[in-house]
C-alpha cells in the first residue's frame, strides 16, 4: 500500500458534494485544521481551504501529506519546510548541501522520514533523505549522466520506490530503491517502451509518476506528437504504453498529473501551461488501469498540473493549478471550480484532510469533515 500520499486505496463514504462545494468557496481562514468530526452514514461533508503562514515566498511544487496536522513541502531555491500543527507553524528543514536546487517532488513516512528530489539536467537532479525530521540529510543519489534529467518520485511502502527521468538512448530511465531511498540504481532499460521524438515528463507536480498498491505504477507523459500514460504492474520491470486523451503535440502541452484510488481507477489532467493559452481536453479517467483512457464530459477551464482523490471517496477528487481548483463528484467525468487560488499540486491524507501548495509560500490545508 502507497503510503506516500500521492495516491492512496480509498473506501465510499458518500460525502455531500454540494456542502463542500460551498465550503470551498468560502473565504479563506488563517487557521489550523479543527479535529475531523466523526464519518457517519448521511451526515452532511464540511471543507475548507486555509491559507497557512510559511514566511517564505518559494514556490513548492513538491508536497507530502502525512495527516491533518503533518505535512512536508519542498520547492525552489532548495527549500523544505515541515509542518506538524496543521499549518500553524512551519520550520525550515532545507538541507544544507541543497542551496540552489529546485525540489520538485518530496515523499514523506511520517513527521521525520522523508525523501526529497531536486530535478535538473545532470548532477542538478539529486535524492536527499531525512530521518529526523530534516535536523540533517543525507544526499543518496546524484545523477552523474549529463543526458538525465528526473522529475519525479513516488514510493509503494516504506522500502521500495522509484524516480524517473526524461529518455536516455530513447527510452525513460527508471532509478530503484529498496531501502527507502537510501541508495539507489538504475533498473535495465528492456522492459520500457521507445519514446516518441520531444517525449518527456513534467516536473510540475511531482505527480507524473504516482504509485497505488505494492507493485503498480504510472508515469505520464507529453511534449510529443501523444501524450501518453506508461503503467507498470512490476515495479518498475516492464512497461506497456496508452494513449491519453489530453493533448499534446507542443514541448507545453502533455499529462502533468495522475492519481489512482486503487489500480484501476485513475484520472489524468494537464493542459498547456502557458499563462493566457487554452487548455481544452485536459483531463481523463480510466477505469481499467491506465489501459483506455475517456475524455471527461466536462473538463477544468484551464491548464491543472496536480490531482487528488478525496479521502474516504470512490467519486470524489480535486484537481488544481495556477488559475483555480475544480472538484468533481462523478470520479472525474465532470468538474466544476470551486477556488481561484493558484496552486501547483495537491494531496489528501485517510484522516480526512487535504493540503495544496504552489507559487509565493502559498500552502494550504482543505478540511474535510462529517457531522
Amino acid at each position: 500500500m502507497k503510503v506516500m500520499g500521492k495516491t492512496r486505496r480509498l473506501i465510499a463514504t458518500g460525502l455531500c458534494g454540494a456542502a463542500v462545494t460551498a465550503a470551498l468557496a468560502a473565504p479563506n481562514a488563517h487557521a489550523a485544521p479543527e479535529a475531523p468530526a466523526p464519518v457517519g452514514q448521511g451526515a452532511a461533508a464540511h471543507a475548507s481551504w486555509s491559507l497557512t503562514d510559511t514566511g517564505t515566498t518559494a514556490r513548492f511544487r513538491g508536497l507530502a501529506a502525512v495527516s491533518r496536522t503533518s505535512a512536508w513541502v519542498a520547492g525552489s531555491g532548495g527549500t523544505v519546510l515541515r509542518t506538524s500543527d496543521g499549518g500553524g507553524h512551519w520550520r525550515d528543514v532545507s538541507p544544507p548541501a541543497a542551496a540552489g536546487l529546485e525540489f520538485r517532488d518530496v515523499e514523506a513516512f511520517d513527521g521525520r522520514r522523508a525523501v526529497a528530489l531536486a530535478i535538473g539536467e545532470g548532477e542538478a537532479s539529486r535524492v536527499f533523505r531525512t530521518d529526523d525530521g530534516g535536523a540533517s540529510w543525507t544526499e543518496s543519489f546524484r545523477n552523474t549522466d549529463a543526458r538525465a534529467f528526473y522529475d519525479c518520485m513516488t514510493f509503494f511502502d516504506h522500502r521500495h520506490g522509484l524516480a524517473m527521468s526524461d529518455p536516455v538512448d530513447g527510452k525513460f530511465r527508471i532509478l530503484s530503491t529498496d531501502d527507502g531511498g537510501r541508495s539507489w540504481k538504475v533498473l535495465p532499460a528492456a522492459g520500457m517502451p521507445a519514446a516518441q521524438p520531444g517525449e518527456a515528463g513534467f516536473a510540475a507536480s511531482g505527480q507524473c509518476l504516482v504509485s497505488s498498491g505494492p507493485k503498480d505504477v504510472w508515469l505520464a507523459t507529453g511534449g510529443a506528437a501523444t501524450a501518453r500514460i506508461l503503467h507498470s504492474g512490476d515495479r518498475g520491470l516492464t512497461w506497456t504504453a496508452s494513449e491519453s486523451t489530453i493533448p499534446a503535440g507542443d514541448p507545453a502541452r502533455g499529462v502533468f498529473g495522475v492519481a489512482f484510488r486503487d489500480r484501476s481507477h485513475g484520472i489524468a489532467v494537464g493542459g498547456d501551461y502557458r499563462a493566457g493559452l487554452q487548455s481544452p481536453r485536459n483531463s481523463a479517467v480510466t477505469a481499467d488501469g491506465g489501459r483506455g483512457w475517456r475524455q471527461s464530459t466536462t473538463a477544468p477551464p484551464a491548464y491543472r498540473s496536480g490531482v487528488a482523490w478525496l479521502p474516504h471517496s470512490r467519486s470524489g477528487a480535486l484537481a488544481v493549478g495556477p488559475t483555480g481548483t475544480d472538484l468533481t463528484w462523478d470520479g472525474g467525468r465532470t468538474w466544476r471550480t470551486v477556488d481561484t487560488g493558484s496552486y501547483d499540486t495537491v494531496d489528501c491524507t485517510a484522516d480526512l484532510g487535504c493540503w495544496a501548495s504552489g507559487e509565493k509560500g502559498r500552502v494550504a490545508f482543505l478540511s474535510v469533515s462529517r457531522g
